[in-house]
C-alpha cells in the first residue's frame, strides 16, 4: 500500500469509531487550546506593556533613584528602589537638578519627581479616590513626556501653587464617559503624613487646570499616568515637606549607548556609586527576560493536559488494538507487511494529532479573545482600561501542530508497535 492509501485506510477506520476518536481528539483540542490561548493573552500583555513603557520612558532619557545597599544580595534584578531612599539613608534632592545638568554636553535637562500615595476629594462631585501625586515642573515634564498633554484645560508652564493636572481616569474613573472632575473645578488633596505620631492627613484645596488624555493601564511611576494628580514641584515641596526628591530623570541629546554609557557614569561617579542610573533598554531587556520564563512556565502548565491527552491517545489505540486484532490478521494473511500495519496506526494518529491542533489553535484564539474582552470589560474589576490584544505568532503555530501531531504520534507507537507484530494464526483465533 502507498501512503495514500495508507492515509485512506486510517481515516476510513477513524470514522467507523466516531466517539472514541472524538473523544481522543478532544484532549489534544485542550492542550493545544490552552497552550495558544496562554502564550497569544502573554505575549499580548508583553506588546502592550512595551508599548506603555515606551510612553512612560523616553529612549534618550535616564532614570536616576538611590541605590539599595545590596553587598549582601547576589541576586539580579536592578537592584533599586523607588522609595528615594536607600537603606543607609541616602537622598536625591531637588536643587541638585542644575548640577546634574551641568555633568556633560550630552545632558540637556535633569528633572526632579516628587511621588506620594494620597487621596483627591470633590464633596460636590461626591469623588473620594486613591490617587498618586506627584510634584514635578510641569515645562520640563512636558518637554520630557509627550504624553503629558492635556485633553480638556491646559497645562500651564507657569503655574500657580494651587493649580493641578489630574490623569484621565481621576476625572473618569469607571472610564465610561462620566466625568467627576473638569478643568476649573476645586477639590481636596490629602496625604498621609506618617513622620508625625499619630499620623495626621495634610490636605489643601486645589483648582484642576487641566485633564491629561488617557495614557495607558500600565505605568512605572516615571512617565505620565492615568491615575496621576501633577501638582508644581515647589507646591509639593511646601506640602510634604520635604526638599529631597523620589528619582531624577536626565533627558540626553541622544540615545547612543555610547552617550547612555558615559553619563551613567558620569552620574554614579558624582554621587559616589550611590545612585542607580536605568536606562529604557535596561528595562525593555529584563521585561522581555520576565516574560519568556513566563510564557516557558506557561507552557509547562498547559503541556501537563496534553500528556494526559497522550496516555488517553495510547489507552484509546491498546483498546482498539483488542478489538481490531481478528482485522489484523486477516490483513495480514491476505499479504499485509507489518510495516504497512504499523504505518496504518501511525497514519490513525497522525490524522487525530493534526486535526486536534487545528481545532486547539482556533479555539485557543477565540478563548484568548473572549478573554481579552473580558479583562477589558471590567467584570474582574480594576474598572476596565486594562486593553490586550491577544497575539498568536506563527511560532506558535506551527509549533502548536508539531506538539499536537508530535504527542500523538509518540503515544502511538507502543500499540502501533504492537499491533504490527501480531501473528496472523494467533490474530485469527483471537475472538
Amino acid at each position: 500500500m502507498n501512503v495514500i492509501d495508507v492515509l485512506r485506510y486510517a481515516f476510513s477506520a477513524i470514522k467507523l469509531r466516531k466517539l472514541r476518536a472524538a473523544l481522543t481528539t478532544l484532549g489534544v483540542i485542550i492542550g493545544i487550546m490552552a497552550i495558544v490561548a496562554l502564550l497569544a493573552i502573554s505575549q499580548g500583555l508583553q506588546t502592550t506593556i512595551s508599548d506603555q513603557l515606551n510612553q512612560g520612558l523616553s529612549a534618550n532619557s535616564l532614570i536616576v533613584i538611590p541605590s539599595i545597599d545590596d553587598s549582601d544580595n547576589e541576586g539580579g534584578g536592578f537592584g533599586v528602589s523607588f522609595g528615594g531612599v536607600d537603606s543607609s539613608g541616602f537622598r536625591l534632592y531637588v536643587n541638585q537638578t542644575s548640577e546634574v545638568e551641568s555633568l556633560s554636553p550630552n545632558i540637556t535637562s535633569a528633572l526632579a519627581i516628587i511621588q506620594r500615595s494620597g487621596r483627591i476629594v470633590s464633596e460636590s462631585e461626591n469623588l473620594n479616590r486613591s490617587i498618586t501625586i506627584y510634584g514635578v515642573d510641569y515645562a520640563t515634564y512636558s518637554q520630557t513626556y509627550s504624553s503629558f498633554e492635556a485633553e480638556y484645560g491646559t497645562v500651564p508652564f507657569n503655574p500657580r501653587n494651587d493649580t493641578i493636572v489630574v490623569g484621565s481616569r481621576v476625572s473618569d474613573p469607571r472610564s465610561n464617559g462620566t466625568q467627576f472632575v473638569f478643568p476649573g473645578d476645586d477639590v481636596a488633596l490629602l496625604w498621609l503624613n506618617a513622620t508625625v505620631l499619630p499620623p495626621v492627613y495634610e490636605n489643601y484645596t486645589a483648582r484642576v487646570s487641566g485633564v491629561l488624555g488617557t495614557v495607558g493601564g500600565f505605568s512605572i511611576g516615571v512617565g505620565p499616568s492615568d491615575t496621576g494628580v501633577y501638582i508644581p514641584l515647589s507646591t509639593a515641596q511646601s506640602f510634604f515637606d520635604t526638599d529631597s526628591c523620589d528619582m531624577m530623570i536626565v533627558t540626553l541629546t541622544n540615545s547612543d549607548n555610547a552617550t547612555i554609557t558615559e553619563v551613567s557614569d558620569l552620574i554614579k561617579d558624582y554621587y559616589g556609586g550611590q545612585v542607580a542610573v536605568i536606562s529604557p533598554e535596561a528595562i525593555q531587556s529584563v521585561l522581555t527576560s520576565v516574560f519568556s520564563t513566563i510564557q516557558l512556565f506557561l507552557v509547562g502548565i498547559a503541556a501537563i493536559s496534553l500528556l494526559v491527552a497522550g496516555i488517553s491517545i495510547m489507552n484509546i489505540m491498546i483498546v482498539s488494538l483488542i478489538e481490531r486484532t481478528r482485522e489484523i490478521g486477516i490483513l495480514k494473511a491476505l499479504g499485509m507487511k507489518s510495516r504497512t500495519v504499523l504505518m496504518i496506526f501511525l497514519a490513525e494518529s497522525v490524522i487525530i494529532g493534526l486535526m486536534g491542533a487545528i481545532m486547539g489553535i482556533l479555539g485557543g484564539w477565540g478563548l484568548a479573545n473572549v478573554t481579552a474582552m473580558v479583562l477589558a470589560s471590567g467584570i474582574l474589576g480594576g474598572g476596565g482600561n486594562f486593553t490586550i490584544t491577544p497575539m498568536l505568532s506563527p511560532t506558535v503555530v506551527f509549533g502548536a501542530l508539531i506538539f499536537g501531531v508530535g504527542v500523538s504520534v509518540i503515544f502511538a507507537l507502543y500499540p502501533a508497535w504492537r499491533a504490527s507484530k501480531l501473528k496472523p494464526v494467533d490474530a485469527l483465533r483471537h475472538e
